[in-house]
C-alpha cells in the first residue's frame, strides 16, 4: 500500500536538529495517550513529568522545561509515525495523536483580504458554487480599491465600510475583515482535534468545500504563546454560506480539526518574529490525479497574531486550561476542478499536506465525518486512565 502520509521525514521542519519538538502519542502499554518529547531519532516518554500537554505549557519555561527532563525511550519516531496511518496500524504499537489535549480550541476567521473576500461571495452566492464567479466579479468592482494592506479599525478601514454601507453591499464578513473586532469562534470540543497521518471529516451533505491550512498557536492560561503547530481547519463553503448562524454545523464535526504533527516549542532557534515570516504550503492530491497548491505568507496576515490572542483571552475571557488558536488562512481555492464556474471542491480520498520550513508538514487524507474514526476517548476518559498510572496528581 502507498504511503501516502509522507513519512517522518516529510513530517518535520527543515532544521528539526535545533527545533524543540513535542507531542503525544497513543501507547497500548498504558492504554492511553502519552507526552513525548522528539530527540533524535527517538521519542521520548515525558509523561511522569508532564502527564498533559495542557501540563508542559503552563510552566514558566516550557522549552527549557522539557529539555531539562528525561524519561524511557517509547520508540524510534520514524517507526511510530508509520504507525500512524489507520489502514495500515497495528494496534499493539504506539501511534501519534493530535499533539494538544485539554487545550480549548479556537479559530480565527477572516484575517486575511483574499480569505475575506471569499466568506463574502460565500455568503451572498447562498453557498451556491455555480454562482460565486458573477458574486466574485460584483463583491470585487464595488470595492473599488486593493484592501491588502488596508489595517482593521484604521480610519481609511471606516470610510470604506461607510461607502459600502451606502452602496447597501455591507457584509458581517467586512465587520469583522475590516473592523475593530476580530472574528475568534471555537473550532472544536477538548480533545476532539485528530493529528498527522489520519483521516479529516467531511459532512456527507456537503458538496462544497477545502482545507483551510493555517498556522495554530498554543497559548498559556496566562496569554503567553509558548508555541506552534500546524492546522487543517476544514471548511464546508455550502453549509456557512447559507447562514453564518450555522458556522458551527460547518466547523465542528467529527474529525473536522487537525493539528500537528507536532508542537514546536518557543527558544532560542524559534520565536513569535520567525513565526510572523513563516510562509505555510497547500497541497492538495487527488486519487484521480487532480494536483493543486498554494501558498500562505503569514506576513500578509491583516491582525497581528499577539493582537488575535489579546482578543480572545483577557479580562472578558479566561482559559484556565490554556487554549489553541487556528490563526486563519489566506488559501481561497477558486480554480474549476469538475464544473466550469463551480470552483473547488474536495473528492473523497483527496491527501491535503499543510506545510512550512519551521513547523514541519501535516499531511490528512479527506474522508466523510460519519465513516471516519468516531471520537470516543475525551476528557473524563484522559483523567481516567491518568489516574490508573498514578498520574493524575501532576497533570495540572
Amino acid at each position: 500500500m502507498t504511503d501516502w502520509t509522507g513519512g517522518l521525514a516529510r513530517a518535520l521542519p527543515e532544521d528539526a536538529a535545533t527545533a524543540t519538538l513535542v507531542g503525544r502519542v497513543w501507547d497500548p502499554a498504558v492504554g492511553g495517550p502519552t507526552v513525548v518529547a522528539l530527540r533524535g531519532d527517538d521519542l521520548i516518554d515525558v509523561s511522569s513529568s508532564f502527564p498533559t500537554m495542557h501540563a508542559l505549557s503552563e510552566t514558566a519555561a516550557p522549552a527549557r522545561a522539557v529539555a531539562a527532563v528525561s524519561g524511557p525511550v517509547l520508540g524510534r519516531a520514524d517507526e511510530i509515525f508509520a504507525n500512524t496511518a489507520p489502514d495500515s496500524r497495528d494496534e499493539t504499537r504506539p501511534w501519534v495523536l493530535s499533539p494538544i489535549d485539554l487545550h480549548v480550541v479556537k479559530a480565527a476567521g477572516v484575517t486575511f483580504p483574499v480569505s475575506m473576500l471569499e466568506r463574502i461571495i460565500e455568503e451572498k452566492a447562498r453557498g451556491e458554487a455555480d454562482a460565486a464567479d458573477g458574486v466574485r466579479a460584483q463583491v470585487l468592482e464595488a470595492l473599488g480599491t486593493d484592501i491588502s494592506n488596508l489595517t482593521p479599525g484604521s480610519p481609511e478601514a471606516m470610510r470604506l465600510k461607510e461607502v459600502l454601507l451606502r452602496e447597501g453591499l455591507w457584509s458581517q464578513y467586512l465587520e469583522v475583515g475590516i473592523g475593530p473586532d476580530a472574528e475568534v469562534f471555537t473550532k472544536a470540543p477538548v480533545m476532539s482535534t485528530v493529528g498527522s497521518a489520519v483521516d479529516v471529516g467531511l459532512r456527507g451533505d456537503s458538496e462544497w468545500n477545502n482545507p483551510e491550512p493555517e498556522v495554530v498557536l498554543v497559548v498559556s492560561s496566562t496569554g503567553t504563546i509558548v508555541g506552534a503547530t500546524l492546522g487543517n481547519d476544514v471548511n464546508l463553503r455550502d453549509i456557512e454560506g447559507r447562514s453564518a448562524l450555522l458556522l458551527g454545523q460547518a466547523k465542528d464535526n467529527n474529525a473536522s480539526a487537525s493539528i500537528g504533527p507536532f508542537i514546536r516549542l518557543f527558544d532560542e532557534h524559534f520565536t513569535l518574529d520567525t513565526l510572523r515570516q513563516e510562509t505555510v504550503t497547500l497541497t492538495v492530491d487527488g486519487a484521480d490525479g487532480f494536483q493543486m497548491s498554494a501558498t500562505s505568507p503569514m506576513a500578509s496576515i491583516s491582525r497581528d497574531p499577539a493582537d488575535l490572542v489579546a482578543q480572545t483571552l483577557g479580562a472578558h475571557h479566561q482559559y484556565p486550561d490554556g487554549l489553541v488558536l487556528y490563526l486563519g488562512t489566506m488559501f481561497a481555492p477558486i480554480e474549476d476542478r469538475d464544473e466550469a464556474g463551480r470552483g473547488f471542491t474536495h473528492h473523497i480520498d483527496d491527501v491535503v499536506t499543510i506545510a512550512s520550513p519551521h513547523l514541519g508538514a501535516l499531511v490528512n487524507r479527506v474522508r466523510r465525518s460519519e465513516t471516519v474514526a468516531p471520537w470516543t476517548f475525551g476528557v473524563a476518559a484522559l483523567f481516567a486512565n491518568l489516574a490508573t498510572r498514578n498520574l493524575l496528581g501532576k497533570a495540572s
